[in-house]
């Protein structure tokens, strides 16, 4: 996720950036990028983590699942000829396209972007009214299929578990008597159900359909399996000293990140780290300063986006990369919609 700088800018070393990225001087402070690296940003948004890293001398190589951002970033890779390639493809395949020698950097951003909900007819905001699909790579099942066709108790799960919603179940039956009469199609139509059954109060910070929506865009985009395959790509492909650095933005995803580099550290509460060596696997990081990072208060001032923004990051040892066992992350059953992978 990047946060609105509220006008164009310049990218370093050419290329129009629209966004300043959430808490860049902490993820470069802590990746060390320089001259004759390989960094990979799975996240590439609007650009600005891989400019800053182009501006270190590193090399990048760059995904995006959204064609929109692909498309959009041609100007930076023209700009940085030989040394930034752009590739449209989920962060859960990294590893596909790392060099064989490994990478000596991975920076994850995890989340919609900017861009993403500034666009009204990607249907991510009810702040614009849009059609209600939420879908980043422009594939699959909308945000309109899942409220239109899943059952009410699994909008209640979704609603309850991606969204933290308390009122997740009055939400879901009022949703679900509406459909029958007439499908939900736009943002401010199911913002509007939602706010007729939770209406908002005087001291609420955010907007009663706030819950609503992020939990539907999670599910739609599988962004917590993703973000779990990114960790399990990253561990693969970095090699010996490599780092690794996440931002996330929401208490789910801040917990899945945390629960794999404890793990990865040799701290994770099912595998004492006082047991004797033949009784755990060598750990595959190590840390890297504080555990966890948060944005300054000037950055929060400037940018409300920052102010839920978790930075956590390692370094690769060179110990072999883990079993990929996602039971680790504990993460709740949830429903699957047919053709899901948005």
């Amino acid at each position: 996720m990047t946060a609105d700088s509220g006008a164009a800018s310049s990218g370093a070393g050419g290329g129009p950036v629209r966004h300043i990225p959430v808490l860049l001087a902490e993820v470069l402070e802590r990746l060390q990028p320089d001259k004759g690296q390989i960094i990979l940003d799975g996240t590439f948004g609007a650009g600005g983590y891989s400019a800053a890293v182009l501006a270190a001398g590193a090399d990048v190589i760059a995904l995006d699942r959204d064609p929109t951002a692909v498309a959009a970033g041609q100007p930076l890779v023209q700009a940085h000829r030989g040394h930034l390639r752009l590739i449209q493809a989920r962060f859960g395949d990294l590893a596909d396209h790392a060099p064989q020698s490994g990478l000596d950097g991975v920076m994850l951003d995890i989340g919609v972007s900017s861009m993403q909900v500034d666009e009204a007819a990607r249907g991510f905001s009810f702040q614009k009214d849009g059609p209600l699909d939420m879908r980043m790579s422009g594939s699959g099942p909308t945000a309109a299929d899942v409220v239109n066709t899943l059952k009410v108790a699994d909008l209640t799960r979704i609603f309850g578990i991606l969204g933290e919603e308390k009122k997740a179940g009055r939400i879901a039956q009022a949703i679900g008597k509406r459909r029958q009469s007439e499908p939900f199609a736009t943002t401010r139509d199911l913002a509007g159900l939602v706010e007729s059954v939770n209406p908002r109060r005087m001291r609420d910070k955010i907007h009663p359909a706030t819950r609503v929506f992020q939990a539907l865009r999670i599910f739609v985009n599988e962004e917590l399996d993703e973000l779990i395959r990114g960790l399990f790509a990253a561990e693969r492909a970095l090699k010996p000293g490599g780092r690794l650095v996440v931002v996330s933005f929401h208490s789910l995803e801040d917990r899945i990140v945390k629960r794999f580099f404890r793990s990865r550290f040799g701290r994770d509460g099912e595998t004492s780290r006082h047991l004797p060596a033949a009784g755990r696997d060598p750990a595959s990081f190590e840390p890297i300063g504080r555990a966890m990072v948060t944005a300054g208060d000037d950055e929060a001032r400037r940018n409300p986006r920052a102010r839920s923004a978790k930075l956590r990051c390692g370094r690769r040892t060179a110990a072999a990369a883990m079993t990929a066992d996602a039971s680790i992350f504990g993460l709740p059953h949830l429903p699957a919609i047919a053709g899901s992978g948005g």
